[in-house]
């Protein structure tokens, strides 16, 4: 049973009290909503012209929680335009609204020596100890001279497994690791602001009395970690409908470890992040993720979803244009269709293309850490395999929404631009573009999260790039020269060959999004202008493309050959597209 179905009832009772009390309600009066989030129901009072960035700043006040880790949810669609009113999306009295909290999944840990120096790491919630410890390696000379036999980690006086998660370990924001080491060694830490600092320390000695109470064994005492036995079932294999396809070497090798690290029995762990299921693999030895697997069946609005949102009715998801149980399938499409340079990866066998999408497939995989239905009893017919895709695991520094645009570089913004503009995409945000401090200084964006892109009409698209300065910026010829060779009709033979039936619909998306790409450069027009005909300017007016379709379809009789519409198309296309250059 959903978090709506319980609401439901003393939800009707309210709004009929409450529609006695306003026979006649204008938009400026308020409106009783009511707001769900991990099974409790809060009631709340807003106006029908409240904007969402309003509502959500209000639900911050009550809950504690930043608007900007908000996702809102009603009547089956995000609530993702903040500067929307409550009424353009039909929220009215006694409508449920869903909050989805976008949890960061990265925390700061702070390692503490016992001379009392501090150092910070930024890691991930989901890892374990024995990752911290490899962070600390990394570090090298310049940060601990010791072997990783030396180094143990204590928390609130317990000694730390390198099993543990640290989303188990750190409950409180005040919470620090300890480092302890078994003999003396030098910790050097150089501080780079106004000046160098170089800091020498020793570690007291596991005997002292400065210890004592972290840890009352001997230094001498070995502690054996012992392997759990792995008492249920693993599956994990790649999804070929085409027999003809033969995985490249690099796609095989993210399978394999994969498969290696479930086998060892490092269990998935399900991200914070996002209105689905999303999960982290991990890798042999349990230290670093491989890859992410987002099942089907637990997309949003999907029967399995993890994050109790009400199943949809109709099939559609959140974004208009797009289906549930459709989303891992468009994420191996952005993938496919995300070529190289040198061509497409077929021909080129390049693993990361010009917008540099992760590498993804469409895999099925069986493990008691994914939601069932009744958790999934070990050995019943409901814990069945789960169908997905499997995307590989990007190192990164945090994604965009943790800093300001101007630190990218225009080239990485405008490839983003053009997979968004060509794909249609509904859902580009900040959060799913991630960064990357290269060794050279320069930063770059990783997209991810393509389950909304090639919908079957245009309404849902956003860009957030669409308000970064780059995107005022003219293309590079090199891009030019990508544009051009991009072919919307052998990318549609390319999907069908790597088992997608495309949809007539979103094929059509396809055709006109790289259209409009393509007519867009030939007039030197930038991301900017481009991503403009594409988005609306507001929820309930159309953008320029969704006109230009609307008038080629009144123009046309039933029944009319695509390649004909598509015809028509060009031609309204470049009527609007002279008028903008005037």
């Amino acid at each position: 049973m959903s978090v709506a179905d319980v609401a439901l009832r003393p939800i009707l009772k309210e709004s009929e009290k409450n529609s006695h009390c306003h026979h006649r309600r204008s938009s400026s009066e308020s409106i009783l909503i009511y707001v769900t989030v991990d099974g409790a129901v809060t009631p709340m009072r807003v106006l029908e012209s409240d904007s969402i960035a309003s509502v959500k700043m209000r639900i911050q006040t009550r809950k504690n929680v930043s608007w900007k880790k908000q996702n809102l949810v009603s009547n089956g669609r995000e609530l993702s335009r903040n500067n929307a009113e409550m009424k353009e999306y039909g929220v009215t009295t006694g409508n449920v609204v869903h909050l989805v909290l976008r949890l960061s999944d990265m925390i700061f840990i702070v390692v503490r020596t016992m001379c009392g120096k501090e150092f910070e790491f930024q890691i991930d919630r989901h890892r374990n100890v024995a990752h911290l410890r490899n962070c600390i390696k990394r570090k090298g000379k310049g940060f601990v001279d010791l072997v990783e036999e030396e180094q143990e980690f204590f928390c609130s006086g317990e000694k730390l497994d390198d099993k543990r998660i640290f989303d188990d370990i750190c409950k409180n924001d005040d919470d620090v690791i300890h480092l302890i080491v078994k003999k003396s060694a030098k910790v050097n830490a150089t501080f780079v602001h106004n000046k160098d600092l170089e800091v020498s320390v020793v570690a007291d000695n596991l005997n002292s009395n400065s210890n004592q109470n972290l840890n009352n064994q001997n230094q001498d005492e070995v502690v054996k970690v012992i392997e759990q036995p792995y008492g249920f079932d693993f599956l994990l294999e790649p999804i070929f409908v085409n027999p003809r396809i033969n995985y490249f070497p690099f796609l095989w090798d993210m399978i394999d470890a994969t498969f290696n690290g479930l086998k060892k029995g490092n269990k998935p762990v399900r991200s914070s992040e996002g209105t689905g299921g999303t999960y982290f693999m991990q890798d042999l030895k349990g230290v670093e993720y491989v890859s992410v697997f987002k099942p089907i069946d637990e997309e949003p609005m999907a029967v399995n979803n993890p994050r109790g949102l009400p199943v949809s009715v109709n099939g559609e998801g959140l974004k208009r244009g797009t289906k549930v149980g459709e989303g891992a399938v468009r994420e191996v499409a952005a993938y496919i269709l995300d070529h190289p340079k040198a061509g497409p990866r077929l021909v080129s066998g390049e693993a990361i293309g010009f917008a540099g999408v992760p590498p993804t497939v469409m895999v099925r995989c069986l493990h008691e850490a994914f939601n069932y239905p009744d958790g999934g009893d070990r050995g019943s017919s409901r814990m069945d395999h789960k169908v997905g895709s499997l995307q590989k695991f990007m190192s990164n520094d945090g994604n965009c929404e943790d800093i300001g645009p101007g630190a990218f570089p225009v080239q990485e913004v405008h490839k983003i631009s053009v997979l968004d503009i060509r794909m249609a995409n509904a859902d580009r945000h900040a959060g799913n573009i991630l960064f990357r401090k290269e060794l050279n200084g320069e930063t770059m964006l990783i997209p991810i999260d393509h389950g909304y892109c090639l919908p079957e009409k245009f309404e849902d698209c956003t860009f957030d790039w669409l308000y970064w300065p780059q995107a005022r910026q003219p293309y590079s010829p090199d891009t030019v020269d990508y544009i051009y060779s991009l072919d919307a009709e052998k990318d549609i033979e390319l999907l069908k060959y790597y088992g997608w039936d495309v949809p007539v619909e979103s094929a059509r998306t396809l055709h006109i999004s790289t259209m409009l790409l393509k007519k867009g450069v030939e007039r030197g027009l930038t991301p900017y202008a481009i991503g403009s005909i594409m988005c609306r300017e507001n929820l309930n007016k159309e953008s320029v493309i969704e006109e230009i379709v609307s008038e080629a379809q009144k123009s046309l009789l039933p029944g009319t050959e695509e390649s004909v519409f598509l015809e028509f198309v060009s031609q309204i296309m470049d009527s609007r597209l002279g008028e903008l250059s005037k």
